[in-house]
């Protein structure tokens, strides 16, 4: 089911030379409301070239189609087509600011989190809201200069960078429910993940060049650990990493030159395991970029169904709104403090926190083993699909 949502910037995103980079939002979660055009964050940046190489990744990811189904029509170039882009999503908290997004065809997930320490700010606002990433402006950051300075500006007058100017934009795009509850199934996947490898600079640098750049749609291969480094396998092993269509990781080689590690996640597999999904962090000065990908290129994060999985209890709606009250776009939420705040058991935390993630509430950071408050703009209530399961499960 998909529905037209309109983007309705007040200016369009740009890199000016004397506004610096700004970015326009439409549409927001304050902690005093919605907003239509909030004003999250204006300073500079400590590293430039890490944020806007960041953000072009993010960026690419949203406007990517990893996988195209038999039958579909697509441009010329083959599957990587961009298709209806969707405007990434950035949250801004006392611990920095974070952007997603997911792939068209929703099995890849990216985040950006830019560190507090790499930003100076002059202004700083806790809120989620969608920006405006167009195309001059990712040509404008791609051509940003190395040491030049980088103000940036979510809000007010857009996304804004420094050297192009732009005009009013308002998309309608075909916003699928699969996105967000795209978001509810990484949250959910990735709360059971663990730590499986770390990778230093060079590792990093020959495992990502080292990947194919096309595979099957079938392909699905399992990365173990090798004398310099991990090795790529057609069989899982335990403490194996899941790559599935592994061309999909070279999201990060744009930025092999700012990598100083990349740490890989997932849960714990046998011998026997099915594919199932990972997440690959890499760390750069200041900030890290992670990457999820779905167990198969066929099979975006939406249709996962880990969610429903964990709303066994016929109470779940009922502790879901009373988790909702008490959040406040905490960067990370400690579960034991939220169980003592609401009064309930922690097995029903979680069971609450993965119903406000079917509706975009929340979501997961592997790198901090905790979950964050995200409010989606412009979100669907509820997950209908999971609003039933509850329903079911309460009868």
């Amino acid at each position: 089911m998909d529905y037209e949502l309109a983007y309705r910037y007040g200016v369009p995103s740009r890199l000016d030379e004397y506004a610096g980079l700004a970015l326009a939002t439409s549409g927001g979660s304050t902690p005093e409301g919605e907003a239509a055009c909030p004003y999250f964050f204006s300073g500079f940046m400590e590293r430039p070239d890490v944020v806007a190489a960041g953000l072009l990744a993010v960026a690419r990811v949203a406007r990517t189609r990893f996988y195209v189904p038999p039958g579909m029509v697509v441009a010329p170039g083959g599957g990587l087509t961009r298709i209806g882009m969707l405007d990434p999503v950035v949250t801004n908290t006392a611990e920095g600011l974070r952007f997603e997004s997911f792939s068209v065809c929703c099995g890849v997930y990216a985040r950006l989190d830019v560190e507090a320490s790499a930003l100076d700010a002059a202004h700083c606002a806790v809120g989620v809201t969608n920006v405006d990433v167009n195309q001059p402006l990712r040509a404008a950051l791609a051509s940003l200069r190395a040491g030049e300075p980088l103000h940036l500006g979510v809000g007010e007058e857009g996304l804004t960078a420094t050297t192009l100017d732009e005009e009013v934009t308002e998309e309608k795009v075909p916003l699928s429910l699969r996105w967000f509850k795209g978001f509810a199934e990484t949250q959910m996947l990735s709360s059971a993940m663990m730590p499986l490898h770390t990778l230093n600079a060079a590792q990093a640098r020959a495992f990502i060049r080292g990947l194919p750049r096309s595979s099957a749609t079938g392909t699905v291969m399992w990365a173990g650990r090798a004398v310099r480094g991990l090795r790529l396998g057609t069989r899982p092993a335990p403490g194996a990493a899941c790559v599935a269509g592994p061309e999909r990781l070279r999201v990060f080689e744009p930025l092999l030159h700012l990598i100083t590690s990349l740490e890989a996640y997932g849960p714990d597999v046998d011998a026997g395991s099915e594919p199932v999904a990972s997440l690959w962090v890499a760390r750069m000065p200041g900030a890290r970029l992670s990457v999820g990908l779905s167990p198969a290129k066929s099979r975006g994060f939406s249709g996962e169904g880990a969610v429903l999985a964990s709303l066994g209890n016929p109470r779940v709606e009922e502790d879901a709104d009373t988790l909702s009250a008490l959040l406040s776009f905490e960067p990370r939420i400690d579960t034991q403090l939220m169980a003592s705040r609401s009064g309930l058991a922690p097995d029903r935390v979680a069971g609450g926190l993965a119903l406000l993630a079917s509706s975009g509430q929340v979501g997961f950071d592997v790198t901090e083993g905790a979950y964050f408050h995200r409010p989606l703009p412009s979100a669907p209530t509820r997950s209908p699909r999971c609003t039933r399961a509850c329903r079911a499960h309460a009868r």
